[in-house]
């Protein structure tokens, strides 16, 4: 037995080394299942991010779909998702590099699920179906009736901002017809089982769709075009996945009572199937979101967030009541339900397994496909503690503890960990209790980690979430500090080093708590805003109107605006920070960084600019991600005086 180690923490021996998150890992996406087989998209950062169209049939072995050099991956609102839909024998898929449509045909040796199949003849080379020039297409799904697509198009004609509207795509010609158009963004096409009905969510400026959507019906006409159309949803309710049952009822999830729950349409009125305290939805950030799906006629599995951790089960739909069978499961988080023949496909993951895709056929689940190889002994995984505590407002915040764990190190009686503080992107968005080594790093190398679902966050209701509205840079940054500050007083972080980072708005929180408060000792932003008055003026169209809500209208708050940017206070920074950034981001341009990195060097502060040139928003390719963790380290290790493996020569200070 290998004894105890009394080490400084920050300098603990570590197995898990950042390559550890891209040998053999992948990022999972939009799995999907029919009556043969699993399918699945991964994103892969050793082929520089390329995303593949992976089909595995039961009992058999995977196999790229998609060819050498072909990426599937939709852009529509920057985002992407709902990339690829299958019928059968036939795959569409957007093609990453031209955001066209292509159509793909699988191999008789592949329909017949032979386990010998290799990629390269398990399908025909794609075709080309639409040559739409300036336009990108997302949420493909299949109309068979009419032998044709109904999607998302957005099209850049040089206007300010694209243009989108719902289309019907001919797949003998090509042809694209519009079917619904007016609105500001459009997503979630449903088509009836009998081909008849076709419902569709929309959204208009200055909202985003976890604050209001209009919920449309429409018939088809023989033609395959829209008719009487309607608006069904409740009004000022934020509407999620519609869903027809095979039997033809139209389920959603709405959130006009508070929680995003689940509903049946019996027109005109609707009505609650499960009335809780929980979350059936997620925000929409990508299309092809998905939280539940019919098993049959009448049962429907779902799954849904409560208090910050995911359960699932089965809905059985009554004429009067409906019946709820509640599911074991080892999973905590769960995102991307499909549904087919009884069976059910999704993403999952626990604090003790990384995101993976799952298979559950009613009686046992089924790992299909692991997101990351991992050889790390479970001694080694720092287990999350839900924590819940004080902020301002007299209101509560919670987050996620992890403590630094070694099985064969311990920090010093008389020391505290060193403590990173995260906060989430979006900033409507959440954590997650799934195992994430990219956490595991940390604390398997003696960080404390508390993971903040700040006020404004998802999973706690729609109150929870609304009240950052206006409050975004307060609220958000009293609750992150309220939280270092409370594991502070438990004694389990030193007050001395205290570190916050985060990406995206999780990297403006992190510069605003770093400007307008005097707690932590050094942050690190990644891809984060430090200037509001440019991101108003200089984003993507999707949240071009986000921060009306979040902080004030613009331009008539433009004051407000100057009052919570870092960069315009930039003399109260005061402590290192390093910044790292994609220098192809279309969301937070690169100028953002460079604003900030020029006036605090200008002051004198420490700070590390660390670009990568080929990179957009979020690291995709294997170097980045490993540079990026390896050389935070470095970082650290400067300011702290913690002994770091590797030490990267490449690493120093802006001069």
């Amino acid at each position: 037995m290998t004894s105890m180690q009394s080490l400084p923490y920050g300098s603990w021996p570590s197995p898990i080394q950042a390559s550890l998150l891209t040998q053999g890992g992948v990022r999972l996406a939009l799995p999907y299942i029919d009556q043969e087989a699993s399918w699945w998209l991964e994103s892969r950062p050793a082929e520089q991010g390329r995303t593949v169209l992976v089909r595995q049939p039961f009992g058999g072995s995977a196999q790229d779909i998609t060819p050498p050099g072909v990426s599937v991956r939709s852009k529509v609102n920057e985002y992407g998702g709902g990339d690829y839909t299958v019928s059968g024998a036939q795959v569409f898929f957007v093609n990453g590099d031209d955001q066209q449509i292509y159509q793909q045909t699988l191999s008789q040796t592949h329909q017949a699920s032979n386990p010998r199949t290799t990629a390269a003849n398990a399908t025909n080379p794609p075709t080309q179906l639409t040559f739409a020039e300036h336009s990108r297409f997302a949420d493909v799904c299949f109309d068979a009736q009419r032998n044709r697509l109904i999607a998302v198009q957005e099209r850049h004609n040089g206007t300010d901002e694209p243009e989108h509207r719902l289309v019907a795509i001919d797949l003998v010609d090509g042809q694209i017809h519009s079917l619904a158009t007016g609105a500001d963004f459009y997503a979630s096409p449903a088509l009836s089982p009998c081909g008849n009905k076709l419902a569709w969510l929309s959204w208009n400026h200055p909202n985003m769709p976890w604050d209001q959507t209009d919920l449309s019906l429409a018939t088809l006409d023989a033609q395959g075009a829209t008719e009487s159309t309607r608006i069904i949803s409740p009004t000022g309710c934020s509407c999620f996945q519609p869903l027809w049952s095979p039997a033809g009822e139209l389920i959603v999830a709405h959130d006009a009572s508070g929680w995003w729950n689940l509903y049946q349409f019996t027109d005109p009125d609707w009505r609650a199937l499960l009335p809780m305290a929980a979350e059936f939805a997620t925000p929409q950030w990508v299309f092809g979101m998905s939280c539940f799906g019919f098993l049959d006629d009448s049962r429907l599995f779902a799954t849904y967030n409560q208090q910050g951790q995911w359960h699932c089960g089965i809905l059985v739909l009554g004429q009067a009541a409906s019946e709820w069978n509640p599911i074991a499961t080892p999973l905590t988080d769960m995102a991307d339900v499909a549904c087919a023949q009884g069976q059910v496909i999704l993403l999952g993951a626990s604090a003790s397994e990384a995101s993976a895709v799952w298979r559950f056929d009613q009686h046992q689940w089924h790992c299909e496909r692991a997101s990351v190889s991992n050889p790390i002994g479970t001694e080694f995984i720092s287990k999350p503690r839900a924590v819940c505590f004080p902020t301002t407002q007299s209101d509560n915040a919670h987050g996620l503890y992890y403590a630094p764990t070694h099985p064969h190190c311990t920090g010093p009686e008389s020391e505290r960990p060193p403590l990173i503080v995260l906060s989430h992107g979006g900033p409507t968005a959440a954590t997650s209790s799934a195992l994430n080594f990219k956490i595991q790093y940390w604390t398997s190398r003696g960080f404390a980690v508390l993971d903040v679902n700040y006020r404004g966050s998802t999973g706690y209701g729609r109150t929870y979430r609304d009240r950052l509205r206006g409050h975004w840079g307060i609220y958000d940054v009293d609750d992150v500090c309220a939280g270092a500050q409370y594991l502070v007083d438990q004694g389990l972080a030193d007050p001395e080093r205290l570190i916050i980072k985060g990406s995206s708005a999780g990297g403006y929180t992190v510069l605003a708590a770093l400007t307008f408060r005097d707690l932590f000792c050094a942050g690190t932003s990644l891809y984060g805003i430090g200037d509001l008055t440019a991101l108003a003026t200089d984003t993507h169209k999707f949240e071009s109107r986000y921060l009306d809500s979040l902080i004030a209208p613009w331009p008539e708050g433009e004051a407000t605006y100057r009052a919570r940017s870092p960069l315009f206070h930039v003399q109260r920074l005061t402590c290192p920070v390093a910044f790292f950034q994609g220098l192809e981001d279309k969301v937070v341009p690169p100028n953002q960084a460079e604003a900030m990195v020029a006036a605090l060097a200008e002051k004198g502060v420490k700070t590390a600019h660390i670009t990568f040139a080929s990179e957009g928003h979020g690291f995709r390719q294997a170097q980045s991600i490993v540079d990026q963790l390896e050389l935070e380290l470095n970082f650290y290790g400067a300011l702290f005086g913690f002994d770091v493996q590797p030490k990267r020569a490449d690493f120093s200070f802006v001069d």
